[in-house]
């Protein structure tokens, strides 16, 4: 769904939000607008740049994605100083996290808003076993040692290519960054580093995709 929200009041999420953004009780909340959400289910691509539809589990999303990168403009933003985005995407098949072996990882993700890198982080599909264990980054940018899957808030889907047979082979992450921002258009641009060397199809053994994009605009004084 695309939808345009308006919301002049301070949220008591928001004031939490603000509060960790500035750790400081002097500073106020005066406003907050939705000005973007979409979930791709009116199948909506409008100031998208290398974006391209398919259905996964019912839903339609945006994807699939191996070593590329997909960009959204949103114009005309409404005065603010701080940008709220939020992602949700899916990390398909035999993401490897954190090793760096030269042929299977590290498989990195990022997110840049106005060019700025604000996400550069990690992700693992890999079962966890005391003998073997393929570590990733987030909820922290890379390099952090976390066990697979951690923070995400789905993890019992089906992989799509390598894995579609395999229950727990995509795993759903909600990302938010807030970010200081002052102009009246932005561009949000979603990508991918990732390394498949080993295998004789790449975009099937490890892919990814946006389920959810939001971008909320604040004023903070």
């Amino acid at each position: 769904m695309l939808s345009i929200i308006k919301n002049p009041f301070a949220s008591f999420l928001g004031l939490m939000t603000l509060f960790i953004l500035t750790s400081s009780c002097e500073d106020t909340l005066e406003s907050e607008v939705m000005v973007y959400s979409n979930d791709f289910s009116t199948l909506n691509l409008a100031n998208f740049e290398n974006a391209r539809l398919f259905v996964f589990q019912s839903d339609t999303v945006v994807g699939f994605y191996h070593n590329e990168e997909v960009s959204m403009t949103i114009p005309d933003l409404p005065g603010h100083n701080i940008l709220k985005v939020t992602v949700d995407i899916l990390i398909h098949d035999s993401w490897d996290g954190n090793p760096d072996d030269g042929l299977s990882g590290p498989d990195i993700w990022y997110m840049k808003v106005d060019g700025q890198e604000v996400v550069r982080t990690t992700f693992s599909n890999s079962p966890c076993a005391s003998t073997y264990c393929l570590k990733q980054s987030y909820p922290q940018d890379y390099f952090r040692q976390n066990d697979p899957k951690t923070g995400a808030v789905q993890t019992n889907l089906p992989g799509l290519c390598l894995f579609g047979a395999s229950q727990s082979y995509t795993t759903r992450y909600s990302i938010s960054r807030l970010v200081t921002h002052r102009s009246s258009s932005v561009k949000i641009t979603l990508g991918d580093e990732l390394k498949a060397l080993n295998s004789p199809d790449p975009i099937c053994d490890e892919s990814w995709s946006i389920a959810k994009i939001e971008v909320t605009s604040m004023v903070v004084i």
